[in-house]
């Protein structure tokens, strides 16, 4: 079917972890001929992938960006990172794609591991199709993966193909709309045959599948259907486009990005199904008036400076010219880690653009000014820490700058400084995004860090009350000092804080020396007897006594620090821990297990129920002690093919006794 040219299109690239996603940006690159040479994942000479972290870990950090054509349109094509810790790059990019290509692997088991992916494509609307990757495996099977893809897809699965198979194993394929069969060679394009007899049966009842799935967005379609009329091929391809277009199918396609089997297909149905520029503008609420862009992702280089990447939905941007009051310098074309400058791009063009050092991830550019777009991915909420400080304190400011660096190329890298124990804490995803973010510390700024578990914010308390009499008195020639309180000091509910009043009578205490007797009980409850602030209590200032010559604010400030110290440890000391109230999120199957999580770490189930707008999903809630909360989502994930998360807050302290309290006391002295 003939087409006329568009504009320059952009396609994501997301899927799992393992599924096959940059192997199969790399597929895509030499069929179109943009790369000479096919890489290696495991070898590490990927267009994609090309950073020192990704190849160290093998596996995708960050967005890989590659500009082709193909039949003389062109394309760039995202590769996102599959794993869930860094899906933040997955979510900006997606949002300024034409179309997805969700890959996956062909084991049923693993479908569920996509989940998160797709639910953000049907969530904002985001045209979409599913390639089954690796389907040369002898175990591989189309029908099975299909029903457990449809179980976690809220809109409709179209089989686009089905499989022929020799002796057990998949050797080509049968497109259903033009009814044409093909043989896969290894590392050469697909060789079309005749359709074998064995197959005819299987094509017919999948493309009667087909059509009655586009019929139920298309009235004409079915009216044919229930005549028995035979549509022509131009109008299935026609409802196909729609339909992917407004996110309403999910066409499905199989091949093997390795073997290179399937690939010419895909670039046809994207090529022909894949939505314009326009219409992508106008689904997300874009007003495109005039030269305007979108930027999705910043990086900053070692080198080069920070580089904004856009798609420019309107008009043109030239270099030199100005964007949001900054001035563009220097625009590129990317080839994953290579940069090709160009002096005009078009819409449709996805580019970096130099220097722009005001500018964040989902900001408008125009010549007009920013405007901010109607919507844009919140940071993902954190699940992991690690406190961080430079092994030279001279590097303490040069940490600071580079930790705001990174948290403008991921949101979800959040920096904060923790008030109780005064540590900087770098809060991610999970072990591997902060690993990663600590490596490119260390590769492009030169940053010598340590990181180590943050500490956990005990308090502490006490059961009983006390009285005491304390006196501070010092002489060492002329005024001296002089200060004599008495105090009551007593537990309060848990939660209530801190109380100070006075029931001094008769200038005991002269009025101006009562806020330092407050501030010197204020500094004592630091460090309470067990090592930690103290918490919920109240003092009384009952009585003291003063000099006329030698009493001072420093003086009173030392008695009652004096008379803290002396008393609380015949208060009765309680350790306090923090606990969390923790939700959760997991698919259904695994809900049993997460319920057996929570008990392992001294956590209360307080309750579960179905996740809101999720197909077989759950919300586990509980009460999850902070020290349990440190490594919980390592656990977690482990035991949910890499996709479980949570959400929490602090909820509420709670008395800790025993082995446990002692072991915290004496680590902590």
């Amino acid at each position: 079917m003939s087409k006329q040219p568009s504009q320059p299109r952009c396609c994501a690239i997301v899927g799992a972890y393992l599924s096959g996603k940059t192997s199969l940006l790399e597929e895509i690159l030499f069929t179109t001929g943009a790369i000479n040479r096919k890489g290696n994942v495991n070898q590490g000479n990927t267009v994609g992938d090309s950073s020192a972290e990704a190849r160290a870990h093998t596996m995708t950090t960050q967005l890989n960006i590659a500009t082709t054509s193909y039949l003389e349109e062109e394309w760039t094509f995202i590769d996102c990172p599959g794993s869930v810790e860094f899906m933040q790059d997955t979510y900006q990019a997606l949002m300024i794609c034409d179309v997805a290509i969700v890959v996956c692997d062909p084991s049923p088991e693993k479908a569920i591991t996509i989940a998160p992916a797709l639910k953000f494509l049907d969530q904002h609307n985001i045209p979409h199709m599913v390639f089954i990757n690796k389907m040369d495996q002898p175990e591989a099977s189309v029908r099975e993966l299909m029903n457990a893809l449809q179980d976690i897809s809220e809109h409709p699965l179209l089989l686009r193909e089905v499989p022929i198979r020799e002796n057990g194993e998949i050797t080509g394929y049968v497109d259903l709309v033009s009814e044409k069969a093909y043989k896969w060679h290894d590392g050469e394009r697909s060789e079309l045959i005749k359709m074998p007899q064995a197959i005819q049966d299987r094509e017919q009842e999948a493309r009667t599948e087909l059509l009655e799935s586009l019929a139920d967005f298309d009235d004409k379609l079915l009216e044919e259907i229930l005549e028995e009329v035979q549509p022509p091929k131009s109008e299935i391809y026609e409802n196909i486009h729609k339909d992917l277009a407004e996110d309403v199918i999910v066409p499905v396609f199989f091949g093997s990005a390795e073997h290179r089997g399937g690939i010419t297909r895909l670039l046809k149905a994207l090529r022909h199904d894949a939505p314009e520029v326009m219409q992508t503008a106008e689904q997300r609420g874009i007003v495109t008036t005039g030269n305007c862009a979108q930027v999705f992702k910043t990086i900053h280089a070692a080198h080069a400076g920070k580089l904004s990447f856009a798609r420019i939905w309107s008009g043109e941007l030239k270099d030199g010219m100005t964007l949001n009051e900054e001035r563009v310098s220097g625009i590129q074309h990317m080839l994953g880690s290579e940069g090709h400058k160009i002096n005009t791009a078009c819409a449709g063009q996805v580019v970096a653009l130099g220097r722009l050092e005001n500018t964040t991830a989902g900001q408008i550019l125009s010549e007009g000014g920013d405007t901010k777009p109607p919507y844009w991915p919140d940071p993902l909420p954190p699940m992991y820490a690690k406190a961080v400080q430079a092994v030279k304190r001279a590097d303490e400011v040069k940490l600071s700058t580079a930790l705001a660096k990174l948290n403008d190329e991921d949101p979800s890298l959040i920096v904060e400084q923790n008030q109780t124990s005064g540590e900087l804490l770098l809060r991610g995803q999970g072990d591997m995004h902060i690993k990663i973010a600590l490596e490119r510390l260390a590769d492009r700024f030169s940053m010598d860090v340590e990181a180590h578990l943050p500490k956990v914010a005990y308090k502490e308390s006490i059961r009983k009350s006390a009285t005491k009499h304390a006196r501070h008195r010092k002489q060492s020639g002329g005024h001296g000092e002089y200060g004599d309180v008495h105090i009551e000091i007593s537990p309060l509910p848990r939660g209530s804080g801190f109380s100070f009043s006075d029931t001094i009578t008769g200038g005991a205490v002269p009025k101006q020396y009562i806020p330092a007797v407050e501030n010197g009980v204020i500094e004592y409850m630091q460090k309470g007897p067990l090592g930690f602030p103290v918490v919920d209590i109240s003092v009384v200032l009952s009585d003291g006594g003063f000099h006329a010559v030698d009493s001072s604010e420093m003086a009173f400030k030392k008695a009652a620090q004096t008379a803290m110290r002396e008393a609380m440890p015949d208060c009765s000391p309680v350790l306090l821990e923090p606990i969390h109230n923790v939700t959760i999120q997991v698919p259904s199957v695994y809900t049993s297990k997460v319920q057996r999580i929570i008990s392992g770490r001294r956590g209360q189930i307080l309750g579960f129920d179905a996740k809101e707008g999720w197909k077989a999903w759950d919300e586990v809630n509980a009460y999850i002690p902070e020290a349990e909360l440190q490594d919980m989502i390592l656990e977690l994930r482990s035991q949910t093919l890499g996709i479980g998360s949570y959400i929490d807050r602090f909820d509420h302290l709670q008395e800790l006794s025993g082995k446990q309290a002692d072991q915290v006391v004496n680590n902590n002295n």
